[in-house]
């Protein structure tokens, strides 16, 4: 009797043990996952930031083109209201969108190319785009090891214990499937 007591308090504990293990497990994983989307969000904000100063540079040049430079405005401020990553999925296809046709607007005005702060904030532009790249990439990283530590046993019993759900995916927007058109206008003679 006394061996059975003593193995099966063995038994409880590794068990005990076992759950505390993967219970900080999750906790790590969860807060990894967390610590990346505010790496997208840090991201989208800087990329946010930059495009008043490119809106105003290129406004100086082709004030006409208002149509155009309020849909960017327009699409940063949704952005920036935009709550997790699906609502911020599809603010960042409408501003991607926006940049698209500003950046046309940018085509009819060689000067405009030429001149020095729209280059660098073209540059900073550029840069903030590439963080934001990876900033998702590490982000859906983390969420896809999350989810599959949380559907794993024996981490999908304590997961289901503690509330531990699962996370979303930061997703392209639907208009990243179709291949980019790019058009050359002739030169023009001035």
């Amino acid at each position: 009797m006394n061996k059975t007591i003593w193995v099966i308090l063995a038994i409880v504990t590794v068990l005990a043990i076992g759950s505390v293990f993967s219970y900080n497990s999750l906790v790590t994983m969860n807060e990894n996952v967390n610590g990346k989307w505010s790496q997208v969000e840090n991201q989208l904000q800087r990329r946010a930031d930059l495009i008043p100063n490119l809106v105003n540079t290129v406004n100086g040049y082709a004030a006409h083109e208002q149509q155009t430079i309020q849909a960017v405005a327009d699409a940063r401020t949704k952005l920036a209201g935009a709550q997790g990553p699906a609502a911020k999925a599809g603010a960042n296809g409408e501003l991607n969108s926006a940049l698209s046709r500003l950046l046309v607007v940018v085509e009819n005005y060689p000067n405009l190319k030429a001149d020095q702060n729209f280059r660098a904030l073209m540059d900073e532009l550029s840069g903030s785009e590439n963080r934001l790249a990876v900033a998702r990439k590490d982000y859906n990283e983390s969420v896809q090891s999350y989810n599959t530590a949380i559907r794993s046993l024996p981490a999908s019993v304590l997961a289901g214990l503690f509330g531990f759900g699962s996370k979303e995916y930061f997703k392209a927007d639907d208009g990243a499937k179709q291949v980019p058109q790019v058009k050359f206008d002739p030169v023009r003679s001035k």
